[in-house]
């Protein structure tokens, strides 16, 4: 990473040409990165579970942006036949793919299940975003440059991948435990992704970011902390810095790990962080991959052939 320690949005090189899905596109730090990526340039799918309000939010970006190339495309995550339409809408769309982030998420709702009969959280921030991967994980592999960016948490200290009840059936369910347990997911899956490509030869990346303490509507069902982001939060702008710098930065290489640089990585300006100990765990991350696959019906069976260099641009 730079010597720089203010990495701003004016920093994204031009993206113009370049293809990008941005999931939960249509509010937060989805919307943030979206409106930037479309700012340097990149053609930006919004990926949105509610269409309407992807299509307000193209509006606004659209009025921000007078060039801006924005699609709106309906994913739930939640829903695997969703990830399934839109993997294949997209295909059908769109030969190159140089950018999936992986942004959208649920955060300590009440307990309840996605239509696959998963538990919410772990269901649609890990299951949901492993499985879009690999239904483009064709699309990454044939694109020069591209990369795969799961946002992730400081929440992933709380988790604990409990491969004995990784669905909450039998333990007392904890909102907040299922939550790290979902964001440890993610970075376990990142990790273990960018293992894979490398021993494929691939030249896609996967790398992860988190927003810090970031005031989004991600946030509406804790209690705790609507009434604290006032005083300690982030704006969405900024908290999407992480996640933008991860996206576009010239130096981020294959399975980093980028958060905000200031106080306990809270708040501040991007820099390279580390996460705990239980994320860089080759063999729990193995576990998961397999028990994700048999979840989802999702195989990554790309990353097992002999591949040459993406050669598309």
């Amino acid at each position: 990473m730079s010597k720089k320690t203010r990495w701003t949005s004016e920093e994204i090189e031009n993206q113009t040409g370049r293809v990008a899905i941005v999931t939960g596109a249509n509010s937060g730090i989805g919307y943030e990165a979206a409106l930037e990526l479309a700012r340097a340039g990149a053609t930006v799918v919004l990926a949105v579970r509610d269409p309407q309000r992807g299509e307000e939010a193209a509006g606004r970006i659209r009025k921000g942006v007078a060039e801006a190339k924005v699609e709106v495309m309906t994913l739930d995550l939640a829903d695997l036949d969703s990830v399934r339409a839109f993997a294949d809408a997209f295909g059908k769309k769109h030969e190159a793919l140089h950018l999936l982030v992986n942004n959208a998420g649920v955060m300590m709702p009440p307990k309840s299940k996605t239509a696959n009969g998963f538990e919410l959280q772990f269901g649609t921030n890990h299951i949901g975003h492993f499985a879009l991967t690999g239904l483009l994980l064709d699309r990454l592999l044939h694109t020069a440059g591209s990369r795969v960016v799961s946002v992730a948490s400081m929440a992933h200290t709380w988790g604990t991948i409990d491969f004995e009840d990784l669905q909450w059936e039998r333990k007392r369910y904890k909102k907040g435990k299922s939550y790290g347990q979902s964001k440890l997911a993610n970075l376990l899956f990142t990790y273990e992704l960018q293992r894979r490509l490398e021993a494929a030869g691939a030249k896609t990346v996967a790398v992860a970011a988190h927003p810090g303490w970031t005031s989004t509507n991600l946030q509406r069902s804790s209690g705790l902390f609507r009434a604290m982001n006032p005083i300690f939060a982030m704006k969405a702008w900024q908290g999407a810095l992480p996640t933008l710098y991860a996206a576009t930065a010239g130096d981020v290489e294959g399975g980093q790990y980028f958060g905000p640089g200031g106080f306990m990585e809270m708040r501040g300006y991007p820099k390279r962080v580390q996460s705990n100990d239980k994320s860089r765990d080759e063999a729990v991350a193995a576990r998961l991959w397999d028990v994700s696959e048999d979840l989802s019906g999702v195989h990554f069976e790309s990353l097992l052939a002999d591949r040459s260099p993406a050669a598309a641009s």
